[in-house]
């Protein structure tokens, strides 16, 4: 049990989830208000006056560092760089910033989606592997004590990996129907399902893709559905194994809903994430772009053992500029 009074639990719990809404990914137009929304704080009060009132660590789910993209105008390869370092010191700076408040501390666990749906990619299963083995080591070398990785691996131990899919996919999946009628009705699930798509057409308009813009734009349609259905399945796994946890997001969320979203790096597209992009250090900080306009910009490589881990831009007035939907990370 923890020896904070109930008064000193409650602010607390406020401030601790003030702490998260700081880095709030929101929708554009999704209801949130002011720089820290009160609407959020409140929808996750009691998840986090619960754990304390146990003395345990705030716990937190983020499913996220799937796989790199397939798509060589986007990312450096397939391993973490510096954009993913970046974005897992910034996590566990959040959470030695949690336990300034509350001494106990946190935790995010990082619940690797990229098993789940890496063949709707075309991303091999050796190279998830990799990705995964890449973000356990570098978690290890920026000494981050409050991360811990969780994958599908976890789940069906000794599966191969097109079964583990399979297994996910029948015990907890919705059917593609229902998603279809939850994107014809618009909002949040019309949102995702446009990123999404707008990611699979990026994905997969690489060298390998050789028919017609069209035919790609009809198949990533369809692909979308299929990564929402095995990310939703993933997510009603996590929730039940991990039930007192606060769900995190990587995609925008709208006002007081379970999930939290976070921006994990400055960026000027609200969707871009770590693994879509690389790291450009500008004489303002870090931000991400994806690798073509990074050096379309004249951004210049960074090797580290003979390896590109990030850019540099020199010139401040080739950054690109911030979104109204994006908040600044204190990476």
């Amino acid at each position: 049990m923890s020896d904070l009074t109930a008064p000193d639990i409650e602010l607390a719990a406020v401030e601790v989830i003030r702490e998260v809404l700081t880095h709030q990914r929101r929708l554009r137009d999704g209801g949130c208000t002011g720089r820290v929304c009160l609407r959020c704080v409140r929808y996750h009060l009691d998840a986090v006056r619960g754990t304390m009132e146990s003395g345990r660590r705030v716990e937190f789910v983020l499913p996220a560092f799937p796989t790199k993209s397939p798509n060589p105008a986007k990312v450096l390869g397939t391993l973490p760089d510096l954009a993913e370092e970046l974005a897992l010191r910034f996590l566990n700076t959040l959470c030695e910033r949690i336990a300034e408040i509350y001494p106990p501390g946190a935790v995010i666990r990082i619940c690797s989606d990229g098993r789940v749906f890496n063949d709707l990619l075309g991303v091999r299963d050796e190279d998830v592997s990799g990705y995964a083995e890449g973000i356990n080591a570098l978690i290890g070398r920026i000494g981050g004590p409050h991360l811990e990785q969780f994958t599908l691996d976890d789940v069906y131990r000794g599966a191969g990996h097109q079964d583990m899919r399979a297994m996910l996919s029948a015990g907890y999946a919705p059917s593609l129907e229902e998603l279809r009628e939850e994107v014809r009705a618009g909002g949040a699930p019309l949102s995702m399902y446009r990123g999404i798509t707008r990611f699979m057409l990026e994905d997969l308009s690489g060298p390998s893709w050789t028919g017609t813009r069209s035919a790609l734009q009809r198949r990533c349609r369809d692909l979308a559905y299929q990564v929402i259905q095995r990310s939703r399945a993933w997510g009603r796994l996590l929730d039940e194994l991990f039930p007192t946890a606060v769900r995190l997001s990587i995609h925008p969320q709208p006002c007081a809903t379970d999930k939290i979203g976070i921006l994990l790096a400055d960026t000027p597209d609200a969707w871009l994430t770590p693994w879509h992009g690389v790291a450009v250090e500008t004489p303002g900080g870090y931000t991400l772009m994806k690798r073509a306009e990074a050096e379309e910009a004249g951004a210049q490589p960074v090797y580290t053992a003979g390896r590109a881990t990030h850019y540099v831009l020199e010139r401040a007035d080739d950054a690109p500029t911030r979104s109204e939907t994006g908040n600044r990370s204190r990476a």
